[in-house]
């Protein structure tokens, strides 16, 4: 049986190794850049299509993945003249790797169902090098029907892939997810802070703690910065944490009740943002706190 033509929005650090692993597993890959050229012209030199609209990509494509860094940029992408929603025909489906509000997945998710084509959220877990080897965690939902017809391609690109449900709830899944992920960092993150004012090696903090039941993934990541020095464990840039724990907090909202736990990771997030650390990754949160405690 031949392979469904992809058509792939978004090549980022994680879009890009996305496509990189669908084609060396066969698929013809139709793009299209977002923001930047560079990795859209790699694909093309490895064979793949580029298209300067959504709505050609959709027409070119079985399934349209997108890889973007908001449900702004998805819904601009879904919902312009010359969008995806222009291009989509009977059949065809719409995946949403990113991390989007589950409110806004699922009004595209009925714009996409009207005109007979399928719509699902498939938030990621794990990094851009588990991308490249096809070894993500995907949490998908939607229809079922249009969840086991591309199951296949999903397998190709994720080592876990889970079907969680109705339409939205892969991205409920990843806000609860990355709510908890990014407050155990930034808690990390002040404690390593703490410990130098308090005039504690970082390490021998890190050796008690880890050698109990506090110790976790997110842990090491963070420690990975404050006493190695290297951020790129926990690749993850500090306004994108920012982003997903407002997300987190506005569903909180959307559902009637305010969020307690978000508050401060959300605060602090800003504040680095603001202070012009966005792009650091977040386990370089603890120099954020050094500084805020010197009062830099």
């Amino acid at each position: 049986m031949s392979k469904p033509e992809i058509g792939f929005i978004g090549l980022g650090l994680m879009g890009d190794a996305m496509v990189q692993c669908l084609q060396k597993k066969g698929y013809q890959l139709h793009v299209m850049a977002n923001r930047s050229r560079t990795n859209v012209e790699a694909a093309v030199a490895r064979g793949a299509v580029e298209h300067t609209s959504g709505k050609a990509v959709a027409e070119a494509s079985d399934i349209v993945m997108l890889c973007m860094d908001t449900s702004k940029s998805v819904e601009a992408r879904m919902l312009a003249d010359d969008g995806i929603l222009a291009g989509l025909s009977e059949g065809k489906t719409v995946i949403d790797f990113g991390t989007s509000l589950p409110a806004s997945t699922r009004a595209l998710g009925e714009k996409a169902a009207a005109i007979g084509a399928g719509y699902m959220d498939a938030p990621l877990g794990r990094t851009p090098a588990h991308a490249l080897d096809g070894a993500l965690n995907i949490m998908g939902a939607g229809d079922i029907a249009v969840y086991e017809r591309v199951k296949p391609v999903l397998d190709d690109l994720g080592e876990n892939v889970f079907h969680l449900g109705p339409l939205g709830a892969g991205h409920t899944v990843k806000l609860l997810n990355n709510f908890f992920g990014m407050t155990v960092a930034n808690a990390m993150a002040e404690a390593f802070a703490m410990a130098d004012l308090a005039g504690v090696e970082r390490q021998r903090v890190y050796d008690v703690m880890s050698a109990g039941p506090l110790h976790c993934g997110m842990m090491d990541f963070v420690k990975g910065y404050a006493v190695d020095g290297d951020p790129e464990q926990l690749a993850f840039a500090i306004k994108n944490a920012r982003k997903d724990v407002g997300y987190y907090a506005t569903m909180a909202d959307d559902a009637g009740v305010t969020s307690l736990m978000s508050g401060a990771a959300k605060t602090a997030l800003g504040m680095a943002v603001a202070d012009g650390r966005g792009d650091q990754m977040v386990s370089q949160m603890t120099d954020f706190y050094a500084d805020l405690f010197k009062g830099k």
